[in-house]
């Protein structure tokens, strides 16, 4: 397969993983761009391979290596991270190659024991150094990012990390470094990722970027296990991830909803114009046409989450439970919130709504509004005034003027 060439790092790196250009849904979030699964070759005398890549994908893998080295001369393969999209491959890898050793986490070894049946993983410490003969691969656990056997490994003289799934983003693309990608689409596509997939895990972010503060790890490349390769932004993105972490409110409401005959469409609406009137910037989300993990996405820097349903056999709607029940397991801190919704005769849902709400820690500022089938003028304007209401709750806890 000599259509898939390894891309050099520097002169004793290469990345040697896949593009999966077609994937639209990874653990329930919508991957609209794609994604990739990083793997990286060091021309070290024991060849190592760090990570390998989803499954269907070998065979790419295999070429790319193939472009650099004889694959049999690998020694060593390194897994950061035993989940699949990055060890799917490797029982096949192992026998194909033989490597002398394969190395992980003393949590990976027995996750890749426990899934594959695999014998033989060597666990390695945290703060461990490995000769490549060489050069040097040192460890470092990061367990619960996101995985309880995630760890990422620092190539000392080279001055790259690799990251696993830290740094990274779901972005399939022919780039394959951070400059050479717009940076309006990684920086979504980085938060993104951040807020589906390690927001629950944020405290752990700030003890990881305070211990590579305290230690002074120079990192003249990261190199993540998703996305592009970070050579340009470094600092911007460890300072990303800072500001994510803190999940500190900005004057920003989002507004998540569904409708069956566009009453509580209204009420959305009808809130949506108090917070823009206070000077709120507004994300108003119609379920309907938002995918949840876009939601999750916008409530990263929000400091309120408004969420509306009309009663539908004396429950919410349904896409309001499965949005509520993600957000919940993603556990988002700092928000304010209210309910709001519609009914024809029973009106269960902003009972349950604020209920959901108060179950995610969320800050309830107000009872909720409910409206008999078609909102009434007097319905829309107390919208309204919950929109101011929500604006001024903002002003009075964000840390922006």
């Amino acid at each position: 397969m000599k259509e898939f060439n390894a891309v050099k790092l520097t002169d004793r790196v290469y990345w040697v993983g896949a593009i999966d250009w077609s994937i639209r849904e990874f653990h329930g979030y919508a991957t609209q761009r794609g994604s990739s699964y990083n793997a990286y070759l060091i021309l070290a005398e024991k060849a190592t391979l760090i990570d390998t890549v989803k499954a269907p994908f070998k065979s790419e893998l295999m070429a790319r290596i193939a472009s650099v080295i004889n694959p049999s001369r690998i020694k060593y393969i390194v897994s950061n991270h035993s989940e699949m999209d990055h060890s799917g491959c490797l029982p096949a890898l192992i026998r194909e190659i033989k490597p002398d050793k394969v190395f992980a986490s003393a949590m990976g070894a027995k996750a890749l024991a426990d899934h594959f049946r695999l014998e033989g993983v060597e666990s390695v410490l945290d703060g461990e150094t490995l000769s490549l003969g060489n050069m040097n691969l040192t460890f470092m656990e990061t367990r619960m990012l996101h995985w309880p056997d995630s760890m990422v490994s620092y190539l000392n003289e080279e001055e790259i990390l690799f990251s696993q799934d830290g740094f990274g983003m779901h972005l399939a693309s022919g780039e394959r470094f951070d400059d050479e990608v717009p940076e309006w689409i990684w920086e979504y596509e980085a938060a993104k990722y951040y807020a589906n997939i390690l927001l629950p895990y944020s405290n752990l972010i700030i003890a990881l970027l305070e211990k590579l503060n305290k230690i002074g790890l120079k990192i003249k490349m990261m190199a993540p296990d998703h996305g592009p390769v970070w050579r340009a932004h470094i600092g911007r993105i460890l300072g990303l991830y800072n500001l994510w972490a803190k999940q500190q409110p900005s004057k920003k409401a989002v507004i998540a909803y569904d409708t069956m005959w566009q009453s509580t469409a209204l009420m959305a609406r009808a809130i949506c114009e108090g917070l823009i009137e206070a000077g709120i910037t507004v994300r108003l989300m119609p379920m309907a046409g938002s995918h949840r993990s876009d939601v999750v996405t916008e409530l990263l820097d929000a400091g309120a989450l408004l969420v509306g349903s009309p009663t539908l056999n004396n429950n919410i709607f349904p896409t309001m439970a499965d949005l509520l029940t993600y957000i919940k397991g993603l556990r988002p801190k700092n928000l304010l919130g209210a309910a709001f919704g519609s009914y024809g005769w029973s009106g269960e849902a902003v009972k349950l709504l604020s209920q959901m709400l108060r179950d995610m820690k969320v800050n309830i500022v107000h009872d909720g509004i409910e409206a008999k089938y078609v909102p009434t003028p007097e319905v829309l304007s107390k919208c309204r005034e919950l929109g101011l209401l929500v604006a001024k709750k903002i002003g009075e806890v964000c840390c922006n003027d």
